[in-house]
């Protein structure tokens, strides 16, 4: 499909104006032969049009299908049976029947198929063009190969004028065949491939797009991810316009996590990392944080405020880069990063390009910008821009300018910086957040491998189909995977939960097994110190929750954990690390990361939660065994990697952590309902 030499382009049409017309201009702009197929014409401006795909004089590669959706699977059908290889489908196949239909086809015929609802792609690097919308031509030639499911991205980012060219552009729609992993897969054995970007809403086909990623991060090539549809109304959206369902933000992050991607948050930040990367600096090996050279005090502490919110480090200038800075500064002017240069306003380029220089050259800068605005100047001063290219011609340290607005960015100015490698970036959170992401590149990525224990999954797998998962039961499952988990015994009336307290030992937990989340209708009871009292919490329980309970060994006081492991519809099981007890809902506080995990791995997730200060030991209260609860999250890793298929969710929540240990005092099971 991306290399076709040979295309046919049905519903091709003379008519000025209209969709036939469009995918004939690009087609004479293409690689590619190209043939018309339509019945209401013998030619069209002197090229012969065939009546159908069957009337073509010699095999095509590749058929854009340019027809109503009711016209749709005949002329695919009829494209198989000429033997095409692949198809575009501009349409928006509206419907299930008709999308399965497609599917189906194409399937059974061995067909690639771009689309539905897509702009077509650009191949770059032979030439090709298979579009039904008119692009840039010729469009500038570079290293980035891009998937988007948003036609208007797609037309956007090609039209956007920016420092980058491209390789290869896809406008993939609803990937009814072929999807993102299927080009990313090409992608990655493409040698001049230099960046990939991804502008997805459903992640499809995850086991194979997982892996591509991972094998573009071991080949030094960037991968720019922006994930839309992750937000409760966004994901909503995505269901009415696709037909599927969207990721969220957890998964999200646990996904670029683990294949070393970069997560960016929306289009600008997305062209300002695209086009910072594709300038070719990378950071010098040991360098920390970015650095900004401004000519405004204010737009200096703004820029601080950002990139406080992005959570995006500022180097620590060393002390030789500060005596050359403070050398250079008018007076009054304090050398430090972020650097404010502006004085007197005399020698601009000597005093902006010295310090840009000393700046570039410290040890622990790995991304500078000269953060003007770069408007228009009326006297005809050049001065920030030659700085700017002054030091680029001394020094292979990544560099460019950082810009505030960008409609007052002078076109002519921006055009001479990008022409010579300087990135232009166009907003201050954009920008900064791109040279943050420059600044950490390459991220780190996990390479543990999994352990199986074929044996105790095979167990639990059988298991899991059978009914009765109430928290006696679930502590079991646990224990097997080496979780401390408290004594408890189920029972089904009061003389049952009296022999449960005399095998546990007094004081007792009663808990109701008839709802999930027990707090939220009083079904928990704690510090029952005698049998008087457990008759009467059992009595009152029963009454309003039903008879079946479990009598619990009380927990040492500590920090509530909420631990876990789920699976995603869209990403497959994860791991969940939260603040736990009756608020984990309120707190959010959560993160999640893909198995396997180490326990290395498993510290940083604890570590990162907004409430680990608790686990540090807050206001006095002692450190908990944090070595002890990493072990339980790395024993929630193995369970998802063993039983991930076959559970929707395995939570323990609350693990109680305290200085002496860890224990999971409640459990909930809900294993995977299998489709019929």
């Amino acid at each position: 499909m991306l290399g076709a030499r040979s295309v046919a382009l049905v519903g091709a049409s003379p008519r000025p104006g209209s969709f036939g017309e469009r995918m004939i201009i690009e087609a004479r702009r293409s690689s590619a032969r190209m043939h018309l197929v339509n019945p209401r014409y013998d030619s069209i401006d002197g090229t012969a049009c065939a009546p159908s795909l069957a009337a073509l004089d010699e095999p095509v590669d590749l058929v854009l299908l340019g027809v109503p959706d009711a016209a749709l699977l005949d002329e695919l059908k009829s494209a198989a049976d000429i033997g095409a290889r692949s198809a575009v489908i501009f349409g928006s196949a509206h419907g299930a029947t008709l999308r399965q239909a497609v599917t189906e086809t194409a399937a059974a015929a061995g067909m690639a198929v771009c689309g539905a609802g897509c702009m077509g792609f650009v191949n770059n690097a032979t030439g090709l063009r298979a579009l039904g919308y008119l692009e840039p031509d010729p469009l500038p030639s570079g290293g980035v190969s891009l998937v988007t499911h948003s036609g208007s991205a797609f037309s956007t980012i090609l039209r956007g004028g920016r420092g980058f060219g491209i390789r290869l552009a896809v406008s993939s729609g609803q990937e009814l065949v072929t999807d993102t992993a299927d080009y990313v897969d090409y992608i990655t054995e493409d040698p001049d491939t230099t960046l990939i970007a991804l502008l997805l809403e459903t992640p499809r086909s995850i086991g194979r797009l997982r892996a591509g990623l991972r094998r573009a991060a071991q080949r030094d090539i960037p991968v720019v991810v922006l994930p839309v549809g992750h937000s409760p109304r966004g994901r909503a959206m995505v269901a009415a316009h696709s037909g599927a369902l969207a990721g969220d933000t957890a998964g999200w992050r646990a996904f670029c996590a683990d294949t070393g991607a970069i997560r960016v948050s929306d289009m600008a930040e997305l062209v300002d990392t695209i086009e910072l990367f594709e300038s070719g600096r990378r950071r010098k090996a040991g360098s920390t944080g970015i650095a900004t050279v401004h000519d405004s005090g204010a737009e200096r502490a703004l820029c601080a405020d950002i990139a406080h919110d992005l959570a995006v480090d500022f180097a620590a200038l060393a002390d030789p880069t500060l005596a050359a800075i403070g050398e250079l500064l008018d007076e009054g002017l304090v050398p430090g990063n972020p650097l404010d240069v502006w004085g007197t306003g005399a020698d601009t380029r000597e005093l902006f390009g010295g310090c840009l220089q000393a700046v570039v050259n410290d040890p622990a800068v790995a991304v500078t910008a000269l953060a003007v605005d770069l408007v228009t100047e009326f006297d005809d001063d050049t001065a920030y821009a030659d700085a700017v290219l002054d030091v680029a011609a001394t020094s292979p340290a990544p560099l460019a300018v950082l810009t505030s607005v960008p409609s007052a960015i002078d076109p002519d100015t921006a055009k001479r910086l990008r022409n010579n490698g300087i990135p232009v970036l166009e907003g201050t959170r954009s920008g900064i957040a791109a040279l943050g992401h420059l600044a950490c590149w390459p991220l780190p990525m996990r390479h543990e491998v999994p352990q199986l224990d074929a044996q105790r999954a095979q167990r639990w797998a059988a298991n899991m189909a059978e009914p009765g998962w109430d928290a006696p039961r679930a502590f079991t499952l646990l224990a097997d995977y080496g979780i401390p988990v408290t004594r408890s015994c189920p029972a089904h009336d009061v003389t049952a939960a009296l022999a449960a307290a005399v095998t546990v030992g007094y004081p007792v937990a009663l808990k109701t097994l008839g709802a999930a989340h027990k707090s939220d209708v009083a079904g928990v009871v704690l510090d029952i110190t005698d049998p008087g009292s457990l008759r009467r919490a059992y009595e009152d329980m029963a009454g309003r929750l039903g008879s079946d309970v479990s009598i619990d060994a009380m927990a040492p006081a500590g920090v509530e954990i909420s631990l876990g492991a789920v699976r995603d519809d869209n990403f497959g099981p994860l791991v969940v690390v939260a603040a736990g007890g009756t608020l984990v809902e309120l707190l959010a506080d959560r993160a999640v990361a893909y198995p396997p995990i180490s326990r290395e791995t498993a510290l940083a997730l604890l570590r990162s939660l907004r409430t680990a200060p608790l686990l540090a030991g807050w206001r006095g209260a002692p450190p908990v065994d944090m070595d002890a609860l990493a072990d339980v999250v790395v024993g929630f890793s193995q369970l998802a990697i063993e039983l991930g298929e076959h559970i929707e969710a395995v939570e323990a929540n609350p693990v109680i952590a305290s200085a002496t240990g860890v224990v999971a005092v409640d459990a909930l099971v809900i294993p995977r309902q299998k489709m019929a």
